[in-house]
């Protein structure tokens, strides 16, 4: 019974050890297959780095880049393609010059001449450092740098920064902005495609143009500060100019009340003499009156005695017409006779 039961344990593990070994080799001829069918294509080009992960990935990318180039997908990129995606992909207005640097002599590129054109750029072999001074001066995207020192993104990898892939940039690379993943690929495709970019004469440009903003905002500055200060002084000026004319103002309205007053005196003045020599004419002609009424009945009398006394009355007619006219201009000192009164005084006088 107990061999029985050996003989049918021993049945049992040689056919699960029958099982596991056909499974075993189906599963590593699968994977041999996977690994040969994910680049033949490159191992056929570049053998050395044919089990280099990131190259089969920036050769994947290449040929992508390629494909996207080849409209009628015979294998080539020709002239008239290549004039049509500098145009219509990267926006190139005049790609003359870029034709030069992309196409040379050889009017049709394959996925090993872009391959092999790619791996004798300059570019390529850019370190680490270098890409992120491209990443921060060409492509102005400094925020992510701190991401491709982290996943060391040399220049060899360049060519899958420049085609579509969610994956690294998104998850890897955390660019969030779709503008942002834009710039950074076309950017990515200029400098895969021609070549290292200018950046030292761009740098000197924006420094240029820096210099020249700031001599200009330092002249715009220095010209406010002379037009305020010329502003000011001119300020200043006109209030003085203005303070003085408050005073003229003030000084000639007194004088023209002055004035007034001096006119209407001078009026009251012209009045009051008016009526005084009017008034003196009317005493002087009452005087004269008296005067000849007195002469004539002195003259008309022959008594010596009567003549006499009439011509004492005749002479204090006179005495009293003088003493008012004396009165008078005693009043007023600046008022002068009239003629017929100074003659009667000159009379008298004599």
């Amino acid at each position: 019974m107990e061999l029985y039961k050996s003989v049918t344990l021993w049945i049992f593990c040689l056919c699960l050890i029958g099982e596991g070994v056909p499974e075993k080799q189906n599963s590593s001829a699968s994977d041999s297959l996977l690994d040969n069918s994910n680049a033949p294509d490159f191992c056929r080009i570049d053998e050395p780095l044919c089990k280099d992960e990131n190259a089969v990935l920036s050769f994947e990318a290449i040929r992508s880049i390629h494909k996207q180039m080849d409209d009628d997908a015979n294998g080539n990129v020709d002239v008239a393609e290549t004039d049509g995606f500098l145009r219509e992909d990267l926006n190139y207005h005049d790609p003359k010059a870029k034709h030069n640097s992309f196409h040379g002599d050889d009017q049709f590129i394959s996925v090993e001449d872009l391959w092999n054109a790619w791996k004798s750029s300059e570019v390529y072999n850019w370190t680490v450092d270098e890409v992120v001074v491209w990443l921060i001066s060409y492509v102005e995207l400094p925020q992510y740098k701190d991401a491709f020192q982290k996943m060391s993104f040399n220049g060899s990898t360049m060519p899958r920064l420049a085609v579509k892939n969610t994956t690294l940039t998104l998850s890897i690379l955390k660019i969030l902005d779709r503008s942002h993943v834009q710039k950074l690929q076309l950017k990515a495709l200029d400098t895969v495609l021609f070549g290292a970019p200018l950046m030292n004469r761009h740098n000197h440009l924006k420094d240029f143009m820096l210099v020249v903003s700031i001599v200009i905002g330092m002249g715009g500055c220095w010209f406010a500060y002379i037009q305020n200060r010329y502003s000011k002084d001119h300020m200043k000026k006109m209030m003085k100019d203005l303070e003085g004319l408050q005073r003229a103002e003030k000084s000639l309205h007194d004088l023209q009340q002055k004035l007034q007053i001096a006119q209407e005196e001078h009026r009251t003045v012209e009045v009051e003499k008016v009526h005084l020599e009017q008034k003196l004419r009317d005493e002087i002609n009452v005087a004269k009156l008296e005067a000849q009424r007195l002469k004539e009945l002195r003259e008309g009398t022959e008594n010596e005695l009567s003549r006499q006394k009439y011509a004492e009355q005749e002479l204090d007619q006179v005495r009293m017409a003088l003493k008012k006219a004396e009165k008078e201009l005693e009043s007023r000192s600046g008022w002068s006779p009239p003629e017929s009164l100074q003659k009667w005084l000159q009379l008298t006088h004599e």
